[in-house]
């Protein structure tokens, strides 16, 4: 499991961190911009010496010097290294014969790419052939779908590290493969309720091409083909497909090598409400953390660090908390740097209050000109009416914009109508 990060002289602070993650479960939160991607794909490189997407961490022009460093749990206890930028060969010196972590690494984009990286298949040394075993499986959006090839490959006889979700679902789906049973597991355990499961449907052709399509059997029972479903259900099948590929190809490895399989699992989801309906967004991360149980019929531990601008997120994990288990972190912007902080655990109860608690920062969980208004109003029964903006002056101003912004059974208007009972025009 990843333990630490820090980050000097490069990402969206002079210094970021120490980060000191948790062993379950880690939900970042924070405004766009402040850098819960960038902390991600630190987190990618930090566990698999690769970067997810091909680009390496840039150094701040003004910093003198650039360092990452992390520590990390393996078999024998802890790994903990300091790399520091090269700015005369432009890249993050990697150290020979690194001690592997014990687990497989998922990372699913935003933008629908994935990466996965294999303890089995891509953990390397100088004596490795490195340009024959892959340092990493990185997808973009289109791979997942229809196939990674490998990067030697010659376009009159290719060869793939991985053929794709259309290609394996239907595979496996006509071949009775017992690995579609386990997709049918892992589809299940990530389905949003009781009430809506995901379940395959037949293959099915589409329009004039002869191509078996994978579908879902919707709770209406008409079989979808997957690239007419929803966005929030193509990303989950394809999470569940890039799950099942990797540990069906890293059991596959680990016994044609004579390794142990893998200990742990890693996931690290950016935006993991993306696309996904409210049912969803609360039943996520119960079901991330259960999945691997689901595939292998094993328990085995699962961390997820994970970025989110869900309040449901949150609220969803309120009832498997442990303090010495999962942590909340916060980026947040201060005196013009970006700091993360790990918020004190505390139940919010419901959306509402998380929106207006740290994690979130919220002022009122309203539109922007019901908050205006609400703020104005506390200030004026408060005596505080030197700062008001000029729209929200006097005490009809006010009235008139809650009037505009607040429904009319808002929880606020019982404590504004007795403040300012004698007034006119407020009853």
């Amino acid at each position: 499991m990843l333990e630490q990060l820090t980050l000097s002289g490069v990402g969206p602070a002079c210094q970021l961190g120490p980060v000191d993650f948790m062993p379950r479960m880690n939900l970042i939160t924070g405004d766009n911009g402040l850098g819960k991607s960038f902390m991600l794909d630190v987190a990618w490189w930090a566990l698999t010496r690769t970067w997810a997407r091909g680009v390496p961490a840039a150094p701040q022009p003004t910093a003198k010097k650039a360092e990452i460093a992390f520590r990390y749990s393996k078999a024998t206890g802890v790994h903990e290294e300091r790399i520091v930028f090269s700015h005369a060969d432009g890249v993050w010196p990697l150290k020979a014969a690194r001690p592997p972590i014990p687990g497989v690494v998922i990372y699913a984009g935003v933008d629908g790419s994935f990466s996965a990286w294999d303890p089995a298949r891509n953990y390397w040394t100088d004596k490795d052939a490195a340009a024959v075993r892959p340092r990493a499986f990185n997808f973009t959006p289109d791979q997942v779908w229809h196939g990674l090839p490998a990067e030697s490959s010659q376009i009159s006889k290719p060869v793939w590290h991985c053929r794709g979700l259309v290609h394996d679902w239907v595979l496996w789906q006509r071949g009775n493969d017992p690995t579609f049973g386990d997709l049918v597991k892992v589809l299940d355990a990530l389905s949003p309720s009781g009430m809506e499961k995901l379940a395959p449907g037949a293959p099915v052709q589409v329009g004039e091409d002869v191509t078996e399509q994978p579908s879902l059997r919707m709770p209406y029972g008409q079989d979808v083909p997957l690239l007419h479903a929803s966005a929030g259900m193509r990303r989950i099948a394809a999470l569940a497909y890039l799950l099942v590929w990797t540990w069906r190809e890293h059991l596959r490895a680990s016994e044609r090598t004579r390794r142990k399989p893998a200990r742990e699992v890693i996931f690290l989801i950016d935006e993991i409400e993306c696309h996904l309906h409210p049912q969803w967004q609360r039943r996520i991360v119960p079901a991330l953390l259960n999945v691997m149980e689901a595939l292998t019929g094993q328990k085995v531990p699962v961390q997820l660090i994970v970025a989110t601008h869900s309040p449901l997120v949150l609220a969803s994990v309120e009832p498997s908390f442990e303090v010495t288990k999962d942590g909340v972190f916060h980026l947040q912007l201060r005196e013009g740097q970006a700091v993360i902080e790990q918020e004190a655990w505390a139940k919010q109860g419901d959306v509402v209050n998380w929106l207006v608690s740290p994690a979130f920062g919220l002022q009122q969980a309203r539109s922007v000109e019901a908050e205006a208004a609400i703020e104005a109003a506390e200030a004026w029964m408060r005596g505080d009416k030197a700062q008001l903006p000029a729209h929200l002056n006097t005490q009809a101003r006010i009235h008139k914009a809650l009037e505009h912004s607040l429904a009319g059974h808002d929880d606020f208007w019982p404590r504004w109508i007795v403040a300012n009972r004698n007034a006119k025009g407020i009853a």
